[in-house]
């Protein structure tokens, strides 16, 4: 990031080839294929935005399947466009059944309006829950062919394997700065490029405009806006370090690690998950409050920020619980610390903590 480099400048839009090329590859798909990758300035929330405001028609219709706050900002951004859509919601702590999408989109279809599009949070960070994204497709695929598929891959890509061919996926979108471990600063999406050439007209903003983003970049190579050049640099280098580790597997399985170390060390302590593992990802824990009324989760935030150590509050609409991240350049003996300094916190509060055994 310390390079500063003009954004006109061939090294940089060649930095910007190098990048949506090998986004492409960690699809499993290319250009050759009929995709393409297409970068927006932005937060994660920028690049979904320009996806659903881009692509779904006046006269289409969005199925949004929701378990979280993700799947209910869907449903803000469809609300702000004026986007006529529906939202198939179920539990923060289920995943999303993919019988339930199907007969919620062959009831449509019976009823003369049939969906468009259908739009899922591959991992849902509000709780932690980790959605069937191939099956829905392969339901999308069967009971509605002519629909496309939108995924909100935020914080799996990079680490769980997302083949946008095999699952049917028509758009897929993610951000810099979570399993590739770049910085924030911009978000991409890759697209089916038939689907985004007929679907593209319908954009409703100029900044979010997906197809005119795209044709900028294909054109010469460059934004349409100011680019975040620093960070484009920055992402290009954790590009090179995801594929050093060995790719999405090995990120995978280190997160796994991580998320199965703080997991057990902090069931341990006598907290209990608010999801069954099963039914989690890696990528974060969400923990439910202590049942002990010295518990204190502003003293617990602070202390821990106190020893550089920050995680999340709670983003539920159920219950009282805090987040635990497990990606980002961590391994088990990082989230051993956590586990510790919570320990430490505890004792400090008076926090009931679990009997040990004799043995």
């Amino acid at each position: 990031m310390q390079k500063d480099l003009g954004s006109r400048s061939p090294e940089m839009t060649g930095a910007v080839t190098d990048i949506r090329n090998e986004l492409l590859k960690m699809a499993h798909v290319s250009q050759d294929l009929g995709y393409e990758c297409i970068i927006m300035q932005g937060s994660g929330t920028f690049a979904v935005e320009s996806v659903v405001s881009s692509v779904v028609s006046p006269a289409g219709r969005l199925l949004i399947l929701s378990n979280g706050a993700y799947g209910r900002r869907l449903a803000q951004i469809a609300n702000c466009h004026a986007i006529d859509h529906s939202v198939l919601s179920v539990s923060e702590r289920e995943p999303i059944s993919p019988s339930a999408v199907e007969e919620e989109l062959l009831q449509a279809a019976a009823s003369g309006k049939p969906y468009s599009h259908v739009a899922v949070i591959h991992h849902e960070t509000t709780s932690g829950v980790l959605n069937p994204m191939h099956e829905i497709g392969e339901v999308i695929h069967r009971a509605a062919p002519n629909t496309s598929y939108i995924v909100d891959s935020m914080s799996a890509f990079g680490c769980y394997e997302v083949d946008m061919a095999a699952s049917h996926v028509s758009y897929m979108v993610s951000s810099a700065n979570k399993n590739i471990e770049g910085v924030p600063g911009f978000a991409f999406a890759i697209c089916r490029r038939d689907e985004l050439l007929s679907q593209g007209g319908a954009a409703r903003t100029v900044s979010l405009d997906l197809l005119a983003q795209w044709r900028g970049l294909e054109g010469n190579g460059q934004f349409r806006f100011t680019p975040p050049t620093h960070v484009l640099l920055a992402f290009r280098q954790a590009l090179r370090e995801h594929s050093a580790e060995g790719g999405s597997a090995a990120r995978l399985a280190r997160y796994e690690a991580n998320a199965a170390a703080l997991i057990e060390g902090l069931e341990a302590l006598g907290l209990r998950m608010y999801v069954e593992r099963e039914k989690a990802g890696c990528i974060i824990s969400t923990f439910l409050y202590p049942d002990d009324p010295k518990f204190d989760f502003e003293i617990l935030y602070s202390e821990l920020a106190a020893r550089g150590l920050i995680i999340y509050p709670g983003k539920l609409t159920e219950v009282n619980c805090f987040r635990i991240g497990s990606i980002g350049r961590l391994y088990p003996e990082d989230m051993m610390e956590v586990v510790v300094a919570i320990h430490d916190i505890f004792i400090g509060l008076g926090v009931q903590l679990p009997e040990r055994s004799a043995s």
